[in-house]
């Protein structure tokens, strides 16, 4: 479990402590030990079996595949994938590739939701390159309506594994994964994804024969 979870749990326990303190109403402590148990849940950071084999790309988060197309970037070419966490999906992110981190980029923006596409530009978002040695993958952690909240535990230099924790986002979120114009994609539009665990993709040119 992320430590936000106890912080959020311990808290409104005290509060339904307080509340029964205070009032001896049998039923009003209820609501924020319900609230407890919602936290505790939604905090939740199940261990993942990593994918393993060469040139292989795994989702950043869990949620639904909402948009799979082309775009343009100063870098050329990139298969933009995007995953749509709900309020209901786990929200610890992880590093699609292993390699080394180049570039750690926070954003200011606005908080749309996350399901309009606009969101992936204008909003509040971290942009992470990882170089694998191969080839490079960018991915964002773009805060959505209800999430307000980024954390990114990575900085540039720091060498990371696939599917390894590198944050989460708060209560509704989005990721979108630029992957390189050579990969083979392995997720359509409505598939759900785990994050760590779901492959997105995999670079043929790098494969082991």
């Amino acid at each position: 479990m992320v430590r936000d979870g106890f912080f959020y749990g311990l808290a409104l326990f005290a509060v339904a402590a307080a509340v029964w303190f205070f009032t001896h109403i049998a039923w009003l402590p209820a609501i924020p030990v319900l609230l407890a148990l919602f936290f505790l849940w939604f905090f939740r950071d199940p261990s993942r079996k990593i994918p393993t084999g060469v040139g292989v790309i795994v989702s950043p988060g869990d949620g639904k595949v909402d948009g799979a197309e082309w775009i343009e970037t100063t870098a050329g070419s990139r298969l933009r994938v995007s995953v749509f966490l709900n309020v209901f999906d786990v929200h610890v992110n992880r590093c699609p590739v292993e390699g080394t981190v180049t570039l750690v980029e926070q954003r200011a923006g606005q908080f749309l939701n996350a399901m309009n596409e606009e969101s992936a530009v204008l909003n509040e978002q971290t942009l992470i390159t990882i170089d694998s040695g191969e080839f490079t993958v960018s991915f964002k952690q773009i805060a959505g309506l209800l999430a307000r909240r980024i954390v990114c535990n990575l900085k540039a230099g720091d060498r990371v594994e696939r599917g390894q924790r590198m944050g989460l986002i708060k209560f509704g979120s989005r990721v979108d994964v630029l992957l390189p114009a050579e990969a083979e994609l392995r997720v359509k539009v409505g598939d759900r994804v785990k994050g760590g665990s779901s492959i997105l993709g995999v670079m043929p040119s790098v494969r082991k024969p």
